[in-house]
C-alpha cells in the first residue's frame, strides 16, 4: 500500500495536479452564466469532477507520449516517467481512472453532456501529438481548455447558447498566449528534433512574445464583449480591469533576453487571473439577482 501511494504522489507531481486550478474558475464560472446565479450544488460538484478528471487524463497522456522526449530535455528530464521512476504501467492505470471520473461525472450531468464526453476526452488528449505535425499545437491546448466553460453551460442547461462561446474562446487564446510563454524555454531543444513542432521555433523569441500578447489582448476584448452581452455591472468591469493588470505584468516579467522570471509568469500569475475572475464576476452575477 506504501508504495501505491508513493506512485500516487509521484504522479500527481508529475501532472502539476494542482494547477488544476488554471481551468476550473472557467468552468465554475460558465455554470454562473448559464444558471443566472448559483447553481445546484450537485451539478457543481459533478463538474469539479469532470474537470478534475480530464485535466488529470489529459496531462498523464501528455507525459506518457512525451517520456522519451522529456529524458532528452535537459529541463524536463527528472519527470518521473522520463527518469524511469514512475511505472508506465501505474501511469496508463491513473489515466483509466480519470478517464472514467470524468465519463462518470458527464453521465451524471445530462444526456448532452455524456454524448458529447468522448469528443471532449478525445481533443486533449489528441494535443500530446499535435506538436509533431504543426505549430498550431498551442491552440489546440487552448481549446481544449477553452471546452471547460460551454461544457459548464450544458451541463447546468442541456443546451449550449451562442454568449458562453465568447468566454471560450477567451480561455483559449489565454491558454494559447501563455503556453507560446512557456514554449519558449525550450527553443533549443525543440530546434535539434526536426520531429517538433512550436512557434518559437519557426519564428523566434522576441515574435513569439509579441503574440502572446496579441492573444491576450484579443482575450480581454472577447471578454469586455461577454460582459456587455451578459449585462453585468461594475464588480464585472473591476475583475476585468484586475486581470488585464495581471498579464500585463505577466508579459512585463519576460523579454527575448531574459527568460528567468517564467515560472511567476506562468504559474502564479497565471493562477490568479482565473480565480480573481471567477470572484469577481461570480459576485456580479449572484448580486445581479
Amino acid at each position: 500500500m506504501g508504495t501505491w501511494f508513493r506512485r500516487l504522489r509521484q504522479t500527481l507531481e508529475m501532472i502539476k495536479f494542482e494547477h488544476s486550478v488554471f481551468a476550473l474558475p472557467f468552468a465554475l464560472l460558465g455554470a454562473l452564466l448559464a444558471a443566472d446565479g448559483w447553481p445546484r450544488w450537485a451539478t457543481l460538484g459533478w463538474i469539479v469532477v469532470a474537470m478534475v478528471g480530464a485535466r488529470s487524463a489529459a496531462m498523464t497522456f501528455n507525459r506518457i507520449a512525451d517520456r522519451k522526449l522529456d529524458a532528452l530535455n535537459p529541463r524536463t528530464r527528472g519527470r518521473a516517467l522520463a527518469a524511469g521512476t514512475l511505472p508506465l504501467g501505474f501511469a496508463w492505470g491513473f489515466l483509466a481512472a480519470s478517464a472514467a471520473g470524468f465519463e462518470l461525472a458527464a453521465w451524471r450531468l445530462n444526456p448532452l453532456c455524456l454524448e458529447l464526453s468522448p469528443l471532449a476526452l478525445g481533443w486533449v488528449l489528441l494535443y500530446s501529438y499535435t506538436k509533431r505535425f504543426t505549430w498550431l499545437s498551442h491552440w489546440v491546448l487552448g481549446a481544449g481548455l477553452g471546452i471547460a466553460p460551454a461544457a459548464a453551460w450544458i451541463a447546468v442547461r442541456g443546451t449550449l447558447a451562442p454568449r458562453i462561446l465568447l468566454l471560450s474562446g477567451a480561455v483559449t487564446l489565454w491558454v494559447a498566449g501563455f503556453d507560446l510563454l512557456y514554449a519558449c524555454q525550450d527553443i533549443a531543444f525543440d530546434r535539434s528534433r526536426p520531429e517538433l513542432h512550436s512557434l518559437p521555433k519557426r519564428i523566434g523569441v522576441a515574435p513569439t512574445l509579441r503574440l502572446a500578447q496579441l492573444c491576450h489582448a484579443l482575450m480581454l476584448g472577447l471578454l469586455a464583449s461577454l460582459l456587455l452581452a451578459s449585462g453585468l455591472g461594475a464588480l464585472a468591469w473591476i475583475g476585468l480591469a484586475a486581470v488585464a493588470g495581471l498579464l500585463v505584468y505577466e508579459h512585463a516579467l519576460l523579454s527575448p533576453t531574459d527568460l528567468s522570471r517564467m515560472n511567476a509568469a506562468f504559474f502564479t500569475v497565471n493562477g490568479y487571473i482565473g480565480v480573481v475572475l471567477l470572484v469577481f464576476w461570480g459576485a456580479a452575477i449572484l448580486v445581479s439577482n
